[in-house]
């Protein structure tokens, strides 16, 4: 069995992503920090410590993935609980979303929760994305592409870049969408899973078991590593991802995406929260 991995941070001054390989587990985890930008402990956020928890749990590798999730939730309630989080308000909790699988002999088993993904690549180049959904984001891009239309809209602007023409100021897209974000993190553990200390990530856990018959490599990722797209979809779209994966590998893959991102750093043409998300991903083939 071999693998491959990155740990890239995006555009923040910290990265929120982790990774985690032990033995015959692999895992990436996607932390989300709360809304009041809180930090601790020499600048780590919240998102981080969340993501950071949950995979030490994983690390341990002793117990079923569903069970090891369940644990790593606690653990991220207890952190929270340590650092004095104020619990009555969504927003104020970390989060972190996570996909995990365990290789034993020819099976795969596995569990993921919020925006991490599991692919399934078959010898004939085929694919299988064992959770699909809808993007608990879309509402919230969709906006940010309507305001990016309109560059003299009052809550937008447009600044000067001292070149010809004039650019979207970036640091205003959190403003602009500030109350669609508060919208969106209320739903946590009732629109969509993440782990966040609360008892309802159980009920959003996704889990199960599948044969590597005929599989010939599995990627897990973060949504970092997701191609941009100019208009934001109900759901996520996996083809031309896989399609790049298989034509440019693990690492090309990153990069055609940095790429895209650099071509539009202020959010504008491919809606997004951020120039550069964080990026964890792991590729395991020959098993």
């Amino acid at each position: 069995m071999k693998t491959q991995f990155i740990l890239e941070n995006g555009s923040g001054d910290v990265n929120e992503d982790f990774i985690v390989l032990e033995n015959n587990l692999f895992g990436v985890f996607d932390g989300a920090t709360s809304l009041d930008n809180q930090t601790y402990n020499h600048g780590k956020t919240g998102g981080l410590i969340a993501s950071a928890t949950a995979g030490s749990v994983f690390a341990k590798n002793h117990y079923p993935l569903a069970t090891l999730a369940r644990s790593a939730n606690r653990a991220i309630y207890k952190q929270m609980l340590n650092h004095g989080v104020n619990f009555s308000k969504k927003e104020n909790l970390w989060s972190t979303s996570a996909a995990v699988v365990r290789v034993k002999e020819n099976a795969l088993e596995w569990v993921q929760t919020g925006d991490c993904f599991i692919i399934l690549i078959y010898r004939d180049n085929s694919h299988k994305v064992l959770v699909e959904k809808d993007d608990h984001d879309y509402e919230t891009l969709s906006l940010w592409k309507k305001e990016a239309k309109n560059k003299s809209a009052v809550a937008v602007g447009s600044v000067k870049t001292g070149e010809s023409g004039t650019r979207l100021d970036k640091t205003r897209i959190s403003e602009v969408l500030m109350e669609q974000i508060r919208k969106t993190r209320s739903g946590m553990n009732k629109n969509y899973g993440v782990l966040n200390g609360e008892k309802e990530a159980d009920s959003f856990l996704n889990h199960g078991h599948e044969s590597l018959n005929r599989v010939k490599e599995v990627l897990l990722f973060t949504d970092g590593l997701s191609i941009p797209r100019e208009t934001p979809g109900k759901s996520k779209e996996f083809k031309t991802l896989i399609d790049n994966y298989l034509r440019l590998g693990l690492n090309g893959l990153k990069n055609k995406i940095r790429e895209m991102e650099q071509t539009d750093p202020d959010c504008s043409i491919y809606p997004r929260f951020k120039c550069h998300d964080d990026i964890a991903a792991i590729a395991i083939r020959e098993f």
